[in-house]
């Protein structure tokens, strides 16, 4: 457990959940309820005002009851209360404490209310820090600073009274058509997980409950539409989808998880008791809560047209294991009717209601008065949280490309075009405070200082080195500005193309939630915007600031160099201007494969031979660049790759392999372990990362990096879908990314081996 800060400060290690203190105090607690307080326990409310549409369907929901009226037996959650409109943190906080206060006075039992936030690229909320978006936090191949980042995060919910996260995503992308790919950290688990876990850690490290999304299967949706139906068979659900939430529960503990919107092969998740409880509580022994999905139980009504109306809704999921509806009780307030009627046992509501109290209790909720003072100064933008985000964003810019004109010298004369090199959206994905909540509010300043590229660039080479000129829009067909494009670009040495994406909400955006493409192309016109400029012979820097990786091998074939980076936050500007001065030598590596045609979609390097397609048909899936690569402005040597001849199946792998730097600058390597298992009872990847490591080395320096490999990295469902490690041959190599620059092999031996929670453990790493 972890201790908690601020308002409601936990009582002593005895009154914990798991203690019997505690679970006396919290049974003793429900059997005083009345079940209109047993249910107020498992709603949210939302305070929120016409217009303001943050969630899907939002606008096919009201609440007609105000928040003291709806809140008069007690309340599980409040809803946002700093992210749902721009407001000024320390009057917020004020008037949550008085809230809360009112709620330990006013009520019959006197409960707090838990309060979340969205915090997926930090605090949801005006004038807090923006950072990369999780896409960015692959890039980086980087966990530890990303629990740095989630502790930042976490400090500044604990310090405004915020008790819950809703983050980190651990979808794994399986389709990069699909709109919400920039609010996910991979397309590999293995990486998704340890990220994500990371992330976590840090979160709950200052007593800020983290909450796993969007569990499960809600990025295998078909052709990348969004809510689309899931076909996903149960060994791509238990060996690829599941992996991240399993390594997230048993290996950080997570206290809540939120249900995927998903259907899968015709069952919807937020009704599926094999799923929320079978899996999550009795394969993985999770004891937290799971909450809702906004709106996601009356969808079983609405959308998926499993339940008739709201009430047989709420009763489906409460009896999957759904414990908590938000972002407000439009279902689950008829669960107290239909208990008076006899279609549902108190009983599961009495679980429910258990697994929250308990939660309550873990968070000092239950001995908190908030007689104290709510804060009277809140910095959400700290010179902390800024160097976090910087240096975030610089490890998570990839160079896809370079045919030697990268790093540019002091002196030359740079046009900066394309409309995303002058708009500080471009920076933020749609999790992002600017793009989520102040898109509504036009008038409402930014609140925290955020260059664009082209600010950038002028500070980075001087603003009398540095012309611009937008050229056309993110999405549309508007092409007057291309003439003064080609003019700009012709007048200068090199151009620094900025293209990409606008991420926003249902359709309102080109990428984010409800906003999915059926192409690969770069949006509107802005190929054409390229192609005009490279015809002008002028040598072309394409940065591509995205949400998505977009099929440009087209680019990748003409363009001078193609810098790619996912949605970089508030310092995203300085670390792109960095790399194209070599201020900051790159080293990002991609997370997701870089397609070469939306054709081969879905496509991941995670597919077995069959998934090549190179020689069984005329149409290759292979991609423009492969899952982790990534060019630097130094090169490094990877040799004397060392593995046992056997390891036993239920054992571990030690790997040890030299790196060099042997080039002229220093520079950050990641170092990438793939395996590959040769012959087993079903078809496996041809390459699966089994483990990395980022480390720095001067020009010239050489470090052995030891890694040690679980065989349970190794491990997959067989015919029978039982998890489990069989013994044979495995080949391995490193590189800097899925192509081998120094391999080995070995042979696992013994019995095979069923995977238990107990045995699943995940990579561990040191340098020497």
């Amino acid at each position: 457990m972890t201790e908690v800060h601020g308002p409601a400060q936990a009582g002593p290690d005895h009154d914990r959940p798991g203690g019997q203190d505690g679970e006396a105090r919290v049974r003793e607690l429900l059997a005083r309820m009345t079940i209109e307080e047993k249910v107020a326990q498992l709603v949210g409310f939302w305070e929120k005002e016409d217009g303001e549409a943050v969630a899907p369907l939002q606008g096919e929901f009201g609440d007609s009851a105000k928040l003291e009226e709806f809140s008069r037996h007690g309340l599980g959650h409040l809803t946002r209360a700093y992210g749902t409109r721009p407001v000024e943190a320390t009057a917020r906080a004020s008037w949550l404490w008085k809230f809360q206060s009112d709620l330990v006075t006013g009520t019959r039992l006197g409960i707090p209310a838990i309060v979340h936030e969205e915090c997926l690229t930090g605090l949801s909320a005006w004038k807090a820090a923006t950072f990369p978006t999780p896409l960015a936090w692959g890039a980086a191949f980087d966990p530890e600073l990303v629990a740095e980042m989630g502790a930042a995060i976490g400090a500044s919910m604990r310090e405004l009274g915020i008790h819950q996260g809703l983050a980190p995503v651990l979808d794994v992308i399986r389709d990069p058509r699909w709109g919400r790919v920039d609010e996910c950290i991979s397309e590999d688990p293995y990486l998704v997980g340890t990220v994500g876990t990371s992330y976590v850690r840090g979160l709950q490290s200052q007593g800020v409950h983290a909450t796993l999304k969007h569990f499960a299967g809600y990025s295998a949706s078909r052709a990348g539409r969004n809510f689309a139906p899931v076909h996903a068979g149960p060994r791509e659900l238990a060996d690829v989808l599941f992996l991240p939430f399993e390594m997230a529960i048993l290996d950080g503990n997570v206290r809540s998880i939120m249900h995927s919107y998903a259907e899968i092969d015709g069952v919807p998740v937020a009704a599926d008791p094999t799923m929320l409880t079978g899996v999550l509580r009795d394969r993985w022994g999770f004891d937290g809560t799971v909450v809702a999905d906004y709106f996601g139980v009356a969808f079983l009504n609405l959308l998926h047209h499993v339940a008739g109306d709201h009430a047989e809704a709420a009763v489906q999921a409460l009896t999957a294991g759904v414990d908590i509806e938000l972002p407000t009780g439009d279902a689950y307030l008829t669960l107290r009717e239909s208990v008076r009627s006899g279609k549902l046992d108190e009983a599961l509501i009495d679980r429910a209601v258990l697994r929250v109290l308990r939660q309550k209790l873990e968070l000092g909720l239950l001995d908190a008065t908030f007689t104290d003072e709510p804060p009277q100064a809140v910095d959400l933008d700290s010179p902390e949280h800024r160097a976090i985000a910087r240096r975030l964003a610089e490890k998570s810019i990839v160079l896809v490309s370079n045919r030697d004109v990268l790093p540019l010298p002091a002196g030359r004369r740079v046009a900066v075009i394309g409309p995303n090199a002058d708009r500080q959206g471009a920076l933020f994905g749609c999790y992002s405070f600017l793009n989520h909540v102040l898109v509504q509010h036009p008038d409402v300043e930014t609140g925290i200082e955020v260059p664009t590229v082209l600010d950038a660039t002028r500070a980075e080479f001087g603003a009398d080195h540095v012309t611009w000129a937008r050229g056309c829009d993110v999405d549309s067909a508007d092409r007057s500005g291309f003439d003064e494009a080609v003019a700009t670009a012709s007048a200068a040495e090199v151009a620094v193309l900025v293209v990409g994406d606008h991420a926003g909400l249902f359709g309102r955006g080109t990428v984010g939630e409800g906003c999915d493409r059926d192409d690969l192309e770069l949006p509107g016109v802005q190929r054409e915007l390229v192609e005009a400029v490279l015809a002008t012979g002028t040598p072309v820097v394409l940065v591509l600031l995205t949400g998505r990786p977009y099929a440009v091998d087209w680019a990748l074939a003409r363009c001078a160099a193609v810098v790619q980076a996912f949605f970089p936050g508030e310092e995203g500007a300085g670390a792109i201007a960095g790399v194209l001065s070599g201020r900051v030598n790159p080293s990002g590596k991609l997370p997701i494969s870089m397609p070469a045609s939306a054709g081969a979609q879905p496509y991941s390097y995670l597919h077995p031979t069959l998934g090549e397609g190179s020689e069984v048909t005329n149409l290759p899936a292979t991609p423009a660049a492969p899952f982790g690569h990534g060019l630097s402005y130094t090169t490094f040597e990877h040799a004397d790759l060392t593995v046992p001849a056997t390891v036993p199946t239920d054992g571990a792998l030690p790997v040890t392999v030299r790196v060099t730097n042997t080039g002229a600058v220093a520079g950050d390597d990641v170092v990438q372990l793939y395996g590959r298992d040769l012959v087993a009872s079903v078809t496996r990847p041809v390459a699966q990362l089994l483990g990395y490591r980022r480390v720095h080395l001067e020009p010239g320096q050489s470090v052995t990096v030891e890694l040690t490999v679980p065989t349970t990295r190794l491990a997959f469902s067989d015919r029978t879908l039982t998890r489990v490690v069989e013994p044979g041959d495995v080949e391995l190599w490193v590189g800097t990314s899925t192509e081998r620059d120094t391999q080995a092999s070995t042979t696992l031996v013994g019995d095979t081996v069923p995977v238990t929670n107990a045995s699943a453990r995940w990579t561990t790493s040191a340098i020497s």
